[in-house]
């Protein structure tokens, strides 16, 4: 069952107005949707998803809510997919970035060390390469910048070496293969109790095969055009790289003066676009984690226009 995390949190932060627009940049089953819609009597959800089984999914669980809608497509995009459904600006948006439960307990998806299937990750399985594609593709060098860049494990030297080796004799099909491949190249001492050998590699690929962090930055970039002023963005991150995205641009965004350290004054006239709500990222409480375990490494950062 999927539990939308940090839901109270989020909502009181984006502080809905019952007449607004909002955009969901993220639908996945549709949890933090169905809060916002509860708010809205008058406005406008656009739900962007670019997963065509969620976007099923999404389309069926608000089919009779006339304030929701649910548009296939990459949030890298907003600009383009706001402009398209003749909408300027929104009086809010969200992102709860990274893997949705679903996808993670598909195991034909392929996300998940845990659970057998083709080694696929890619959130829109219509387009794009897929993570077999990369681990029997790519050379040791890549596997390993990529290992190491978006999983910031620090095997990855062994890891990807161990991938290209195992490949030599048989190509990879299965995630449990791969897994099991992975772990045997992490030292034994270093295994964690309550971590998968595998789980940062599992997430560089993913993070490569579906462009997360270009996608995430992409969005970051144009919030400050999509957004009324009194308007609210919020971000739920769960690694470290996202997190900090959303945390440099927010200070950007506040801070925007790019003159020398030394002059005495601003010269170069750019003013602060957002002001943030959060000094410190927002975690789920104890009582949330036990009920939610994957709910444990979100942080949620948000900001209002001016």
């Amino acid at each position: 069952m999927h539990i939308p995390v940090l839901r109270r949190e989020l909502l009181e932060l984006l502080n809905i107005k019952s007449g607004g627009i909002y955009v969901d940049c993220t639908g996945g089953a549709g949890g933090h949707a169905e809060e916002v819609l509860s708010k809205l009597t008058a406005g406008r959800l656009i739900i962007i998803e670019r997963d065509p089984d969620a976007v099923e999914r999404l389309k069926e669980r608000f089919k009779g809510n006339p304030n929701a809608e649910v548009v296939r497509g990459n949030f890298k995009d907003i600009g383009s997919i706001l402009k398209g459904l003749g909408i300027d600006k929104a009086d809010g948006l969200y992102a709860d970035f990274g893997v949705s439960s679903e996808q993670l307990s598909a195991p034909q998806r392929g996300f998940s060390f845990k659970l057998d299937g083709r080694i696929d990750m890619r959130m829109d399985y219509e387009s794009g390469e897929s993570a077999v594609d990369v681990v029997n593709r790519y050379s040791e060098s890549q596997l390993a910048e990529i290992i190491y860049k978006y999983g910031e494990e620090r095997f990855f030297k062994r890891i990807a070496y161990h991938i290209v080796s195992r490949r030599n004799l048989h190509p990879f099909e299965n995630t449990l293969d791969l897994a099991s491949v992975i772990k045997q190249a992490v030292p034994k001492k270093f295994h964690k109790q309550n971590q998968h050998p595998a789980t940062k590699t599992f997430q560089a690929l993913r993070i490569h095969v579906n462009g997360e962090l270009e996608a995430a930055e992409s969005l970051l970039r144009e919030i400050g055009k999509c957004v009324e002023k009194g308007g609210r963005v919020a971000f739920i991150s769960f690694h470290s790289l996202e997190d900090r995205l959303v945390k440099e641009y927010l200070h950007r965004y506040k801070s925007p003066c790019s003159c020398p350290p030394e002059f005495p004054i601003c010269v170069c006239g750019k003013v602060p676009v957002f002001k943030t709500l959060t000094k410190k990222p927002i975690t789920p409480s104890d009582r949330e984690i036990k009920e939610n375990p994957l709910s444990r490494s979100a942080k949620l950062r948000a900001a209002e226009r001016i």
